[in-house]
């Protein structure tokens, strides 16, 4: 356990890498001490993020990751990990038909959520025992008397004893505060963090009522031609869930491609334009009680930071660490490889000898 005055850390951004490092700093932390998660959003997941209906007739949909790829590398190292979300019935092996499946390949075997893609990075909020604050855009950084200072665009203010940022790389760029001082003053790592990159898409959640037959021989399907659609699940026959009390459910993802043309334009109007495509597709495809649209400006990390080092530290004393998938790969993997790099920089920072703590 850490010997130290640390009484609060936060973590800006609510997706798995900040929850997975809660979760690993709440073991070593001293008791008592408060980790608190930040996020502008109203809801936990970030990118694997599971939407609801309106209503609650509907079953629910992943918007974001759609499944857990774990290869043979990390089926190893993340075994115990692994087997604790399979044993918690939060992750289970995929059995559903995938048509034109893109992953393939013998190194890698594909698991599905249940309780959708979220209830993975609820598991570790709840281990952390991390309080939650949402709708806190976190806009300006400062370091004031050894302690850092959080500015949100409401105006509200966190002052704390370190920080970690898990928001994507551009979000980190735009902060105001000292914190440009510490990137500016290090010009390989201001280097390294403009050269990230993203891809965009766009996601649509179609939900509808019970009773509703969504009669097709797959749960997942790709489609490689077609200049918006790129993939369609059916979620609920994706995790294996057949209710009929709920009706079924469904997401569509864009290509990249098209991500990128009208990124700038209105997610609502975009939403049209991807459901005419989705018809002309699935012409038998029933008329939704629901549809929900959601653009993705950063969909997963096309270029990591140089040499993905897990996260970078902006500074030791006191503590401000940079992390998440662009300093790993975009998977549940990478956002654990990344949590372990803050756990250990983190506690190395407090002048240990040696990290403590692994999942």
């Amino acid at each position: 356990m850490i010997k130290t005055a640390m009484e609060k850390i936060v973590i800006v951004g609510a997706g798995m890498t900040g929850a997975s490092s809660a979760a690993l700093l709440r073991k070593v932390l001293p008791n008592g001490a408060v980790v608190k998660i930040v996020d502008k959003s109203r809801g936990t997941g970030g990118r694997m993020s599971t939407s609801r209906s309106s209503t609650g007739k509907s079953a629910t949909v992943d918007l974001g990751a759609q499944y857990i790829s774990i290869n043979s590398h990390y089926a190893k190292t993340h075994q115990s990990f692994h087997e604790e979300l399979m044993s918690q019935g939060l992750l289970k092996p995929s059995t559903c038909v995938i048509e034109n499946d893109k992953f393939g390949g013998e190194d890698i075997k594909q698991y599905v959520t249940p309780a959708g893609v979220s209830s993975l990075v609820k598991y570790f909020v709840k281990q952390a025992g991390a309080e939650l604050m949402y709708d806190s855009h976190v806009s300006k950084v400062d370091v004031e008397d050894n302690k850092v200072k959080l500015t949100t665009l409401k105006g509200d203010v966190e002052l704390c004893d370190g920080v970690i940022l898990t928001m994507p790389v551009p979000q980190i760029l735009q902060l105001d505060g000292s914190i440009q001082n510490l990137i500016e003053s290090q010009p390989k790592v201001k280097e390294n963090l403009e050269n990230v990159s993203y891809s965009m898409r766009f996601a649509v959640g179609i939900f509808y009522d019970p009773g509703v037959t969504l009669s097709y021989p797959w749960a997942v399907k790709y489609f490689r031609d077609n200049p918006c659609v790129c993939f369609i699940s059916i979620d609920n026959k994706k995790r294996g869930i057949e209710n009929s009390s709920v009706g079924p459910s469904a997401v569509i993802h864009t290509s990249v491609h098209f991500g990128m043309k009208h990124i700038e334009e209105d997610k609502e109007q975009v939403k049209n334009i991807i459901m005419k495509h989705v018809k002309e597709l699935l012409p038998d495809l029933p008329e939704p009680a629901e549809v929900k649209g959601h653009k993705w400006r950063y969909s997963q990390v096309h270029k990591s930071y140089a040499g993905e080092p897990g996260c970078v530290v902006l500074s030791n004393s006191p503590p401000i660490i940079l992390a998440g998938d662009a300093f790993s790969h975009s998977n549940l993997d990478g956002c654990l490889d990344s949590a372990q790099s803050v756990n250990d920089a983190f506690v190395q920072s407090l002048g240990l000898d040696h990290p403590t703590n692994r999942l």
